[in-house]
């Protein structure tokens, strides 16, 4: 075990913490090493003083007889004179065994404290005293800390050998794209975190390339967290292969970004070949034209999707024709949220063509576009129409309705009992009531 931290400081650590100069970075983590060493040894008593695990240390037996000697020696000689002399354990397999024998303190630190104690004193950065005492705990959350990109490197350091944290949040850091780097480095690494959230830290560009080299690498993750990270087309081109590439990933957020057409692209191709996602978020994006239509088409052929959240975009009435020829092809999705996308009634009307021979939705929020009573008439009939609907919530929100459809919702009802429909109001009811 001592012999595995080790080979973690020398291997690991320098990529964690790599910048621009990533040898110079990794002559300063071992400076420091020695000094935070020299350190330890001083705070701690004559009993412990002996048990340093990079055997350099003496008890106070030894610096007595030392400090009568005239001419200082070679490092070897002096660790064969200790080990002689007063049987001090010094080497790392020794350490180790004298602490099982003795029954004393472990050789080194598995919660990791020290080495992170080691990064923020490099990287001139104050410890965040929360992480401390949570280190062991299953869920660590770390948002609103303005940890920033050095704050995030020396975080990231003990989260490589952490074993206890299965869920971090370290949303709202502003940890940018060199912190979202030394993240990804780590989840390189660490096979126990299964869910990360990382959303509003300006990751950007350069972050999303970091992000997406990690995800062709780890096998653990099933739950990922990007959104309002300033996210780009050029993020789409990076992300786009690696959710091709990985299969364990269930539920990826990258809302509230600036991905624009070129995206809808890049990701419609993605999700047509991803075969381990299960819901996946783009809302509060820029997609539109032919974008939309081609990110459409990839749902249509995609095998694992349960949930997708495509609200506020401007998928417009071609994004709509497209997600209705989707519909007819797939047959696993099950919750749909086209909400606020500039759809007009006859793309809401051409979207319900979809919905006469779907057989696996029973989510589909329309609310808060211009499809007016006509769209949600359409789609309500299209629903009537197919028996093998699984159809259990509507949602027309800010959208009026008259008579006609509530007549339909009735009939419709007598067929789907457990069918719910939330809309705007219907035409009317507010006149009488005020009269």
């Amino acid at each position: 075990m001592v012999h595995g931290k080790k080979l973690a400081k020398e291997t690991l650590l320098p990529s964690v913490l790599e910048d621009d100069d990533a040898e110079t970075e990794s002559k300063k983590l071992q400076l420091g090493e020695r000094r935070a060493s020299r350190t330890e040894v001083d705070m701690r008593g004559p009993k412990d003083q002996c048990s340093s695990p990079d055997g350099n240390v003496l008890d106070r037996g030894e610096r007595e007889g030392e400090e009568g000697e005239e001419e200082e020696e070679e490092e070897e000689e002096n660790e064969e004179e200790e080990l002689e002399g007063e049987k001090c354990v010094i080497s790392d397999e020794d350490y180790d065994t004298d602490l099982e024998l003795g029954g004393k303190e472990e050789a080194y630190d598995p919660t990791g404290k020290t080495c992170y104690m080691e990064a923020c004193e490099m990287l001139q950065v104050v410890p965040a005293s929360y992480f401390l005492h949570h280190m062991q705990d299953s869920e660590l959350s770390l948002m609103h800390r303005g940890l920033g990109p050095q704050g995030t490197k020396a975080l990231a350091v003990p989260l490589v050998t952490n074993t206890s944290i299965l869920r971090l949040n370290l949303r709202d850091n502003w940890m940018e794209g060199m912190g979202g780097a030394a993240i990804a480095e780590m989840l390189k690494e660490n096979c126990y975190i299964t869910e990360v959230d990382l959303s509003d830290n300006n990751l950007g560009d350069y972050g999303a390339r970091s992000i997406a080299g990690m995800l062709k690498e780890n096998s653990t993750l099933m739950s990922l967290n990007l959104s309002g990270n300033h996210f780009t087309d050029q993020s789409a081109e990076h992300l786009g292969p690696a959710l091709i590439t990985n299969t364990k990933l269930k539920h990826l957020d990258i809302s509230h970004n600036a991905l624009g057409e070129r995206t809808g692209q890049t990701l419609g191709h993605a999700l047509s070949e991803n075969t381990g996602l299960r819901s996946v978020s783009l809302a509060w994006n820029c997609i539109r034209g032919r974008g939309a239509v081609m990110l459409a088409d990839g749902l249509g052929g995609n095998i694992s999707l349960r949930m997708v959240d495509l609200s506020y975009n401007g998928f417009g009435k071609e994004g709509a024709i497209a997600l209705g020829q989707a519909l007819k092809e797939n047959n696993v999705l099950e919750e749909l949220n086209v909400s606020n996308n500039r759809i007009p009634p006859e793309g809401a009307i051409r979207l319900a063509m979809g919905l006469k021979v779907n057989k696996t939705i029973k989510s589909l929020n329309m609310g808060r576009n211009p499809i007016q009573n006509a769209g949600c008439y359409g789609i309500l009939k299209s629903i009537q129409e197919n028996p093998g609907s699984a159809m259990e919530a509507l949602d027309f929100a800010d959208i009026t309705v008259n008579q006609d459809f509530e007549d339909l919702y009735t009939t419709v009802k007598e067929i789907f009992p457990a069918l719910t429909i939330n809309h705007g109001g219907r035409i009317g009811t507010f006149r009488k009531a005020k009269a």
